[in-house]
């Protein structure tokens, strides 16, 4: 066992020398499990609110708040869109969730969403310099369920506050009505991070996967398990990007996705799943076993794992085999079982695996793309397009089996992304501000530098505290004792 050190970067050596494969794969998730309610527990969350104005004497009291600041009021008041100058909204993003599908782990209840939307708000001011805060909503109605049009009502009311909207972590079907609703009929872009945001990360995957593995997009058959929201957008963005719909299955729990599936088309809030319907699996196949049956690509979006997808399900698939396995917190099968199976290419939402495609990668980048221009919308033409920012940052580096999309930890990816965002808004007709690309992506890089400088100067300073060692090594004996 290596000793354990605050970089983390050394997972695998943490853990006892006979410990499995396996056992390593839970020890880590236990690990981070553990060690995520400690440090939540000594920060008391990870996100605070802090001034960007200066304050040199008591009357700048007077400039920020009362009587200076009327001036401000009245002249957003006769035109509103100098609200996104003349205040932080232009910078500022609305994380909402009904908390209904937090990542794995089902409904947790309003209030237990709040880990996972700080959460985005951390990664949206680290990785893309964008202010954001957590809105999670009560959403049900007299009757004890949970109401779209209530979501609805409480964004559109709420949206004059913000730049954006990141809805996150609404269960199927609302997630459908919410989004496109809010699409339509806010001011502001409305950006489902679960299904757009996992959409054009799992896109900018595949196309380097398939690089790697030289096989064409309009060619390859495709096999996915979940039909939730992240999949079904995923299947219509890959198709937008030149997948063949006669080539693409799709299985839920109740079967396979075709024209005879009465259930979904008689059940009008599940529209998108019978788009799906009509448009793929024309041969009926109802099984993920035998969809996987000579198919060059699986992405998976289930429940987690680790033996959800079976061994012998991938030795079927075809030669140089892309398998995308991304349930969280744990993938249907681990990476090394993957590869051990015949598996060529493989990806999760972690991490701490190679190859994480996980929509942390794309929505700091693009919702400061989408601000960066003020934009009205989220096209599908923005997400195709930073997809294939993702895609070429990475091929530009050099992709191989065990590298097709960038680190979090690469930075460059995101003043990248947001210019390429940016520039597609302006195409679109959605942008309400006009810059070149070099204006764009010296903003971009300007504002996430500047976020990051001031999070290590805070940690430097000790206003971020460093938590004591001896939590993490109780964290890491907790997780050894669970798993062995």
């Amino acid at each position: 066992m290596a000793k354990i050190d605050f970089s983390l970067n050394n997972l695998d050596e943490l853990f006892p020398a006979d410990f499995t494969q396996e056992q390593i794969a839970k020890g880590k998730t236990a690990f981070l499990k553990e060690l995520s309610y400690d440090m939540h527990k000594f920060y008391g969350g990870k996100m605070m609110t802090v001034p960007k104005a200066g304050l040199y004497g008591f009357n700048w009291f007077n400039v920020w708040y009362t009587p200076g600041v009327s001036k401000v009021s009245t002249t957003i008041r006769d035109n509103k869109n100098e609200s996104f100058q003349l205040s932080n909204r232009g910078n500022l993003v609305a994380i909402v969730s009904d908390s209904t599908r937090v990542l794995g782990d089902g409904d947790c209840t309003p209030p237990g969403g709040l880990g996972v939307m700080e959460g985005k708000a951390f990664l949206m001011k680290y990785l893309g310099g964008v202010d954001a805060v957590a809105l999670c909503v009560d959403s049900k109605n007299k009757a004890g369920k949970n109401d779209p049009d209530k979501l609805i009502d409480f964004v559109k009311m709420a949206q004059h506050s913000f730049g954006a909207v990141n809805l996150e972590d609404i269960s199927q079907p609302n997630c459908y009505k919410v989004l496109d609703v809010l699409r339509d009929e806010c001011e502001i872009p409305v950006w489902h991070d679960d299904a757009q945001g996992t959409g054009c990360v799992t896109l900018a995957g595949l196309i380097n996967a398939l690089k790697i593995a030289k096989k064409d997009i309009s060619k390859v058959k495709m096999a996915f398990l979940g039909a939730g929201a992240s999949n079904t957008t995923i299947v219509r963005l890959i198709v937008q990007a030149g997948a063949n719909p006669q080539n693409i299955v799709v299985i839920d729990t109740k079967g396979g996705l075709h024209k005879d599936r009465k259930d979904i088309e008689a059940d009008k809030a599940y529209y998108r799943k019978w788009e799906i319907c009509e448009t793929t699996n024309p041969n009926k196949i109802n099984t993920i076993a035998e969809a996987m049956k000579g198919a060059d690509v699986l992405i998976s979006l289930s429940q987690p794992g680790p033996d959800v997808i079976k061994p012998e399900w991938i030795k079927q698939m075809n030669e140089k085999s892309i398998v995308f396995t991304c349930a969280n917190p744990v993938p249907e099968i681990y990476p090394y079982a993957a590869k051990e199976a015949g598996a060529y290419i493989c990806a999760t939402g972690r991490g701490d695996f190679p190859n994480q495609v996980n929509n942390s990668l794309g929505f700091p980048g693009i919702l400061k793309g989408a601000l960066l221009v003020k934009a009205s919308s989220i096209t599908d033409n923005m997400a195709i397009a930073a997809a294939k920012s993702i895609a070429a940052t990475a091929e530009k580096k050099g992709i191989h089996p065990d590298y097709i999309v960038p680190l979090m930890s690469e930075w460059d990816v995101f003043p990248q992304l947001a210019t390429d965002v940016a520039m597609q808004a302006i195409e679109d007709g959605v942008a309400r501000q006009i810059y070149t690309r070099e204006e764009i992506y010296a903003m971009a890089e300007k504002d996430i530098r500047e976020s990051r400088e001031m999070i290590d100067h805070l940690m430097q300073e000790n206003f971020i505290k460093k938590p004591p060692i001896h939590l993490l090594e109780e964290a890491l004996q907790r997780a050894i004792k669970l798993v062995g």
